[in-house]
C-alpha cells in the first residue's frame, strides 16, 4: 500500500517522489532510518534509470525479499502507466483547454516545497554529522562540480565514496572506548 500510494500521488517524475519514499519508509513505516534511506538514495542516484523505481525495489526486497520487491516495483509503476495512458489521451484531446494547463502549473509549487523540505532534512543530517563548514564547502564544491562542470551526480557520489574509503581513519580521543 505505500508504494501504491506513492504511485498514486507521485505528481512529477521519480525525483518529486523521493519525498514520499522517505516519508512511507522512514517516518510512516519505520522500514528504515534516514542513515540507511540517504544510502539508498545515494546509491540509486548513480545508477541509470527512474530512481523512484529502484528505490521502490530496493525497500521492497528489504522489507520483504523478492516478492517485496516485485509488490513494490508493480506498486510504483503500474499506476504511473496507467496514469501516462489516461492523462496522455486527455491532454492531446485538450491541450488548448485553460484547466488542462493551470493543473500542470498548479503541482509544480507542491512538489518544490516538498523537494525544499528533503533538501533542508538532508542538510541538516550534514550538518550533524559533518558540521556547517564541511557542509557548506562539500556542497559548494559539488554544486560546481554538477552545475557548474557538467560532470553527472553519479561521478560525485562516486569520488566522495571512494574518498571516505581512502580517507585514514580519525584516532579515538583519550578517554575514549573503541567500539
Amino acid at each position: 500500500m505505500a508504494f501504491l500510494r506513492i504511485g498514486l500521488l507521485g505528481f512529477g517524475g521519480g525525483p518529486s517522489m523521493i519525498p514520499l519514499v522517505r516519508a512511507e519508509a522512514v517516518t510512516r513505516y519505520q522500514w528504515m532510518n534516514d542513515d540507511d534511506f540517504g544510502d539508498i538514495l545515494a546509491i540509486g542516484n548513480t545508477l541509470p534509470g527512474p530512481i523512484a523505481t529502484k528505490m521502490a525495489g530496493t525497500i521492497g526486497y528489504r522489507v520483504g525479499g523478492v516478492a517485496g520487491c516485485l509488490n513494490a516495483v508493480l506498486a510504483v509503476i503500474v499506476p504511473c502507466i496507467v496514469a501516462m495512458v489516461v492523462l496522455l489521451g486527455l491532454f492531446t484531446r485538450y491541450r488548448d483547454q485553460r484547466w488542462i494547463q493551470g493543473m500542470s502549473e498548479g503541482v509544480v509549487p507542491v512538489v518544490m516545497v516538498m523537494m525544499a523540505q528533503l533538501t533542508w532534512d538532508f542538510f541538516q543530517k550534514s550538518r550533524a554529522a559533518l558540521g556547517w563548514i564541511a557542509t557548506l564547502i562539500m556542497g559548494a564544491v559539488a554544486g560546481g562540480l554538477i552545475y557548474g562542470l557538467g560532470i553527472h551526480p553519479g561521478l560525485v557520489i562516486a569520488a566522495i565514496l571512494v574518498a571516505a574509503l581512502l580517507r585514514p581513519e580519525r584516532r579515538k580521543r583519550s578517554g575514549e572506548v573503541k567500539s
